[in-house]
């Protein structure tokens, strides 16, 4: 199988790229490195490895890309609230309007299968505190970030011509943990950053609810639907996570704790937040038999180890944060 993941050199890009040729896959990246490419020099030389730097919103550029491949990891993005609250037209062209496009090229150059990287946020707030929400839940995006991954998502579930090509739709859980083109402001791993390095961190809405999902096994994820029977996986979304891995900003700071016993805490209570969710990973389990391997304690270790290290310095860089 010959994989083209857009964004492959990305958090999870490039974590996902070296499990997939480990896995004999031959892949291609399509990225234009707004992040720069470093990330991908572990597998450069490895000879079912093949690299375009292009924009997905250049229909050339995709064009080419597509060329022979047999499936389509579509990660691309202007990835969080926060970047696309800043660039709200710039997330619309990317998040929105070039991966419709890249839907339609791809089923037009005869790729066998499509997956779409979405999110749990597209769930916003939960009706009832104490439920798990599913993948037949409502949706209810509260940000420009969420609007843009269920708008991509109608159009992948749908299709005008079913069965013309395998399309699958992944919510992922926050995701945490050490990547090569490494990130320090997503929640597990900044505040981790923040309670080690600075010695103090401010939590707001500590009381409120989210799923995480470790970067190696949210790629695992991927892996999965990539190689499961397509009538398992068509036309079907998938949350990709753990239920046993939602907790409350306040759990974690908890669980951060044990490894920076000395940093100072302040919660800053609010009674209204724009998201809160706990979600229900049962689909993905019973379909494809998923489960994850790590879990938030186990992140924490990890970028704690890697923080204390000091393999990388400037921890405030732009490199590590969207």
């Amino acid at each position: 199988m010959r994989v083209l993941v857009t964004g492959g050199a990305g958090y999870l890009g490039s974590t996902l790229v070296p499990a997939l040729l480990d896995g004999g896959k031959e892949v291609r990246v399509l990225d234009a490195l707004l992040h720069g490419g470093r990330s991908l020099l572990g597998v450069w030389a490895h000879p079912s490895f093949e690299f375009v730097k292009g924009d997905v919103r250049d229909a050339v550029a995709v064009g080419g890309a597509l060329d022979g491949v047999d499936a389509v990891v579509h990660l691309a993005a202007i990835v969080g609230d926060p970047a696309c609250a800043r660039q709200p037209d710039l997330a619309r062209a990317v998040n929105r309007d070039a991966s419709l496009s890249l839907l339609d090229a791809a089923e037009n150059a005869g790729v066998a299968r499509f997956i779409f990287a979405s999110t749990c946020s597209n769930y916003g707030k939960m009706k009832d505190p104490n439920a798990l929400v599913d993948e037949t839940a409502e949706l209810s995006p509260v940000s420009l970030y969420a609007e843009t991954k269920v708008d991509v998502e109608r159009a992948v579930l749908s299709g005008e011509r079913p069965g013309a090509m395998c399309r699958t739709a992944l919510r992922f859980a926050t995701i945490f943990g050490v990547s090569p083109r490494m990130r320090f402001d997503l929640t597990v791993n900044e505040f981790t950053l923040k309670m080690l390095v600075e010695g103090e961190l401010s939590v707001f809405g500590e009381q409120f609810w989210r799923p995480y999902v470790h970067v190696r096994d949210a790629a695992r994820g991927i892996q999965a639907v990539l190689d499961a029977p397509a009538a398992r996986v068509d036309r079907t979304v998938f949350n990709v996570g753990s239920t046993a891995q939602n907790h409350t900003k306040k759990q974690l700071v908890e669980m951060i704790a044990r490894v920076a016993p000395d940093a100072i805490v302040r919660y800053v209570h609010r009674d209204e937040d724009p998201r809160d969710y706990r979600v229900s990973f049962d689909r993905i389990e019973k379909t494809l038999g998923y489960k994850t391997t790590r879990d938030v304690t186990a992140g924490i270790g990890e970028v704690a180890g890697l923080v204390r290290s000091r393999v990388l310095e400037d921890f405030d860089a732009p490199a590590y944060k969207n």
